[in-house]
């Protein structure tokens, strides 16, 4: 692994949570009270206090979409790199706010109970396709899994594919957080065609999040490539996040403008290129 991939921490073990206790006074409701109605008792509706968004930062998470329910994503990365220039740059700069960026919009669809799909769409033109299957849930079990299947496309997704799949890990920390395991593969990631490099690269994206008060995030992710085409720096991201209601707003700082699984792969820019993103998400559920 590389020497920025030695600087992630070991991620935190956290305190068990206690479970509140709810008693009700049978003599407050009677027995021929109605049932509720069926989407108000669809668990997957609830909020999450360990997985408050369907991604880290780039890579995916285990929180299930409610069936028949949508999820909205903007993804903004600015391209110019902090560390340009001196301080009096990068104040005059404006932290690269002043400078170009690469946005990106994301449809969450709930197709069926445990089963979403997807649809993104970034600036440069690029268009990914994707889908994931819940086929473990945290709660209860050691842990959570995942399967997605994803590609996307340049030019409006009429040119150089990158068709990519993987399993997604989790193990949720009481309600203090989350660690996740991603390994991923995706073909066609060499899309200029160098001479003698494979055209398939292997990940394994690492990602940890860590809720330090009733609405606030910390994370960090790390997709390391550990076979195939690999032509930058494996991409690190990092940064917090705050959730309100069904919006959460995340600030990330990266060493590259990646977000789709093709993207990932290729890498970022440089070990000391970093770039300030944000991400807003809104649940309509």
């Amino acid at each position: 692994m590389t020497r920025s991939f030695r600087l992630l921490l070991p991620l935190l073990l956290v305190a068990a949570m206690a479970m509140p206790a709810w008693a009700q006074d049978p003599g407050t409701a009677p027995a021929s009270a109605p049932a509720p109605a069926a989407q108000e008792d669809d668990p997957d509706r609830d909020p999450n206090d360990s997985q408050p968004d369907f991604y880290v930062a780039t890579l995916n998470t285990n929180l299930p979409m409610p069936k028949g329910k949508f999820n909205f994503r903007l993804t903004h990365r600015f391209t110019t790199t902090l560390g340009q220039g001196d301080l009096s740059d990068l104040f005059e700069r404006f932290f690269g706010l002043d400078g170009g960026a690469i946005i990106g919009l994301d449809l969450k669809y709930g197709l069926a109970r445990n089963l979403n799909i997807g649809v993104y769409r970034t600036s440069d033109r690029t268009i990914q396709f994707s889908g994931q299957y819940n086929v473990l849930r945290d709660a209860g079990r050691a842990f959570g899994l995942s399967v997605i299947a994803n590609v996307d496309g340049t030019d409006n997704f009429s040119d150089e594919y990158s068709p990519g799949f993987g399993v997604v890990l989790s193990k949720e920390l009481g309600d203090r957080g989350a660690l996740y395991f991603q390994p991923s593969y995706v073909g066609g990631s060499n899309i200029t065609d160098v001479p003698g490099e494979d055209d398939f690269t292997v990940l394994a994206g690492m990602g940890a999040r860590v809720r330090f008060s009733r609405n606030g995030y910390l994370f960090v992710e790390g997709s390391p490539r550990v076979s195939g085409y690999a032509p930058g720096v494996g991409l690190i991201s990092f940064g917090f996040e705050q959730r309100y209601g069904g919006h959460l707003f995340q600030l990330n700082f990266s060493n590259g403008f990646a977000t789709t699984l093709g993207q990932v792969a290729r890498g970022g820019t440089a070990n000391d290129d970093w770039y300030l993103g944000f991400n807003l998400i809104r649940k309509f559920f």
